[in-house]
C-alpha cells in the first residue's frame, strides 16, 4: 500500500511539474527558438548518419548508447526550462568560470538526476521503516529537496573561491597597469601586455574584455559586463572609476593609482577586522576542548585522593 500511494504521488507530482513546464514553454517559444532547434535536429541527423556509417563494432558504448541519451534528455531540459530560469543558471555559471565547460541544460539535467537520486535513496531507507507514512513521506520529500540544491551549493562555492581569487588578484594588477601607463603605455596596450604575460581568475575578465571591445561592444557597457560577471564590490568600483576617467577626460595613470591605493587601504582594514575577530572565535574551542581539559588534569588528582582516603 505505501508503495502504490508513493507511486501515485511521484506520478501526480511529475504530471503538474510537466504541464507547468510546457504552459511556459508555449508561451515564451519563438519563431528564433524554432529555428535552433530546427538546425539542431538537423546536426543531430548528419552525426547519426555518420556514425551509421561507421562499424558498430568500432564504436565504444559511450558514444554509441550513453552521450546520444545524455543529447536526448538535455534537449527535454531545454524546451521545459523557462527562461528566467536558464538566464540565472547562465549568469552563475558565468560567475563561477563554468560557462565554457558547463552549460545551462548540462546543469539542469544534473540537477534532475540529483534530486532523482536521493528520492531513491531516501525511498529505500524508509520503506521498512517504523516511522508513520506522513513522516516518511516527509523524509522522502526532504532528501529530493537536498539533492536538488546539492548543484546549487557547488556551484556557490566555486562561485565564492572564484571571488576570492579575483579580491586577491585585482591589486597586482593594479600595480602592474599603474607602471605601465606612467611608463608611457596607453591603457589598452597596458592590458594586453598583462593579458599575455599573467594568468588567474581576472585576467581572463580582462581578455574577455578586450575580446568584448574588439567586436564591437562599447568600451563602457564591457566594463559593466565585466564587473557584472565578477561580482566583486573593488572591481565595481575599478571599472565605474575607469568610465569615469574616460568620460571626464582626466589622467589615467592617476586613476589607477588611486584605484590601487584605496584598494589597499580596505584590503589592510578588513586583516585588521578579521584579527579582531580572532579571539572572540577562539573562544568555542576553548569552552569545548581547552577547559574542560584543564579542569580533568586538576581535579581528577584531587578527586582520586579524596576518594582514597573516604575508603579508608
Amino acid at each position: 500500500m505505501l508503495i502504490v500511494l508513493f507511486s501515485l504521488s511521484i506520478v501526480l507530482l511529475t504530471f503538474l511539474i510537466c504541464w507547468y513546464f510546457i504552459q511556459q514553454h508555449i508561451r515564451t517559444s519563438s519563431q528564433i527558438k524554432k529555428r535552433i532547434r530546427n538546425l539542431h535536429d538537423v546536426q543531430e541527423v548528419k552525426t547519426t548518419a555518420a556514425i551509421e556509417h561507421k562499424d558498430i563494432k568500432d564504436i565504444p558504448f559511450v558514444e554509441r548508447v550513453l552521450k546520444p541519451a545524455v543529447r536526448q534528455l538535455e534537449h527535454y531540459v531545454t524546451r521545459f526550462t523557462p527562461k528566467e530560469i536558464a538566464n540565472i543558471i547562465q549568469l552563475r555559471l558565468v560567475m563561477a568560470g563554468k560557462a565554457h565547460s558547463w552549460t545551462v541544460n548540462q546543469f539542469c539535467l544534473t540537477v534532475l538526476l540529483a534530486t532523482a537520486c536521493m528520492l531513491l535513496l531516501m525511498f529505500t531507507l524508509m520503506k521498512n521503516s517504523n516511522h508513520l507514512f506522513v513522516q516518511k513521506m516527509m523524509f522522502i520529500l526532504l532528501g529530493g529537496v537536498i539533492g536538488g540544491f546539492m548543484p546549487f551549493s557547488y556551484l556557490n562555492i566555486l562561485i565564492e573561491k572564484r571571488k576570492a581569487a579575483i579580491q586577491t588578484q585585482l591589486p597586482e594588477v593594479l600595480d602592474l597597469l599603474c607602471v605601465s601607463v606612467q611608463a608611457g603605455l596607453s591603457f589598452d596596450a597596458a592590458l594586453r601586455k598583462i593579458v599575455e604575460r599573467m594568468d588567474g581568475a581576472f585576467v581572463h575578465e580582462c581578455k574577455r574584455l578586450q575580446d568584448d571591445i574588439r567586436m564591437g561592444m562599447v568600451r563602457r557597457i564591457a566594463m559593466k559586463n565585466l564587473a557584472a560577471r565578477c561580482d566583486v564590490q573593488d572591481v565595481s568600483l575599478f571599472m565605474t572609476s575607469l568610465i569615469q576617467a574616460e568620460r571626464l577626460g582626466t589622467s589615467m595613470g592617476k586613476t589607477l593609482k588611486n584605484q590601487a591605493d584605496n584598494i589597499r587601504e580596505r584590503r589592510r582594514q578588513q586583516v585588521k577586522a578579521q584579527a579582531l575577530k580572532a579571539p572572540v572565535k577562539m573562544v568555542i574551542p576553548l569552552v569545548l576542548f581547552i577547559f574542560p581539559s584543564i579542569f580533568v588534569i586538576a581535579l581528577v588528582p584531587s578527586l582520586l585522593s579524596i576518594m582514597k582516603n573516604f575508603i579508608k
